[in-house]
């Protein structure tokens, strides 16, 4: 099994950042490599568009609004990888009025190599997280 994890620090409040990412629907809102969120088993399931066209299909396994985390698993994708779980998570920045957001993973690697893997998806953390940021204006 393969693990990888990405955080970032923002010069907003953990409440705002929840606020924006921690609907299961909202990665459109703030993840330009999604384009488009459809909800299925209401709203446990996400049918998720990516910009280049491809589905991806995961489904909400935990949900904790007051600890402002949730995870997920892949149902379906082009990414060639199983048994795929992530977590995303706002904490309380070191600054007061601050976040630090922690997105996580661990999968197995099918038809690629750990090392692979990992750079795919610290890539793809890395990157959404950046846009996090571009979208709050920091």
């Amino acid at each position: 099994m393969a693990t990888t994890a990405a955080t970032t620090d923002l010069p907003a409040s953990p409440d705002q950042v929840w606020r924006l990412i921690g609907g299961f629907g909202s990665l459109p809102d703030w993840l330009p490599f999604i384009s488009a969120s459809e909800p299925d088993e209401g709203g446990r399931v996400r049918r998720l568009t990516t910009a280049d066209g491809e589905t991806i299909v995961e489904r909400l396994e935990r949900f904790d609004d007051r600890a402002r985390s949730y995870t997920y698993a892949i149902v379906r994708s082009p990414f060639p990888v199983g048994d795929y779980h992530s977590t995303i998570t706002v904490y309380e920045g070191t600054d007061a009025g601050h976040a630090r957001v922690e997105w996580s993973g661990t999968f197995t690697p099918e038809g690629a190599t750990d090392e692979e893997t990992v750079e795919l998806f610290h890539g793809i953390y890395t990157d959404g997280l950046a846009a996090l940021g571009r979208t709050l204006g920091t």
